[in-house]
């Protein structure tokens, strides 16, 4: 039996978590497709490769939120409207709760929120005078770019460092995985507990 010891300085368990034949039996998964142990054992730190940059992102994102003072849903808005700032583009509410998925309801108090705390700044619509144009403050547009900008922007040097071919090949990599693993056609995610 494997301790599951939580003082000691590795867990076997964590270790493997990713790895593709710790779960279930991956010919049971995988609709018979024969890998050899060695690609198995390459694939699970791919996998783990993945893990980690998803775990390191979400420490950028949490502290990016206790630093700001926001929430995730919060970061989100602004890091569009940021986005849209940088290219000359008007954003309305319902361009916000588009993106977020969300309720009219829910943008109205996101953007309360957001207006109450100097984050953002809500004019009449150049165009259309029934609507409102929101913009992000310069202030917050700064400690945005000065924390996690300058973080995220540092990914650069991770894909520079690839050659083009190389980028290609993990451009396709992860499309592909994403389309692998997509729920769009998951019955079990679409049915109602």
């Amino acid at each position: 039996m494997v301790s599951s010891d939580t003082g000691s300085a590795k867990d076997s368990i964590a270790e493997h978590l990713y790895s593709p034949n710790s779960g279930f039996p991956l010919s049971e998964m995988t609709d018979g497709v024969r890998v050899s142990q060695a690609d198995l054992d390459q694939i699970g730190r791919l996998m783990q490769a993945l893990v980690t940059l998803r775990e390191t992102e979400q420490a950028i994102l949490d502290a990016s939120e206790k630093y700001m003072k926001l929430s995730a849903q919060d970061m989100r808005a602004l890091h569009y409207l940021i986005v849209a700032r940088n290219r000359d583009a008007t954003v309305t509410p319902s361009m916000i709760a588009a993106h977020l998925k969300i309720s009219p309801a829910s943008t109205t108090k996101l953007l309360n929120r957001l207006e109450r705390g100097g984050h953002i700044v809500r004019n009449m619509h150049p165009t259309d005078r029934r609507a409102f144009a929101i913009a992000i403050t310069p202030e917050t547009a700064v400690a945005a770019k000065e924390t996690v900008g300058r973080q995220h922007a540092r990914r650069v040097h991770a894909a520079a460092r690839l050659t083009s071919d190389e980028r290609e090949t993990v451009i396709r990599f992860l499309l592909d995985m994403a389309q692998e693993i997509s729920i769009t056609d998951a019955e079990w995610a679409t049915q109602a507990p």
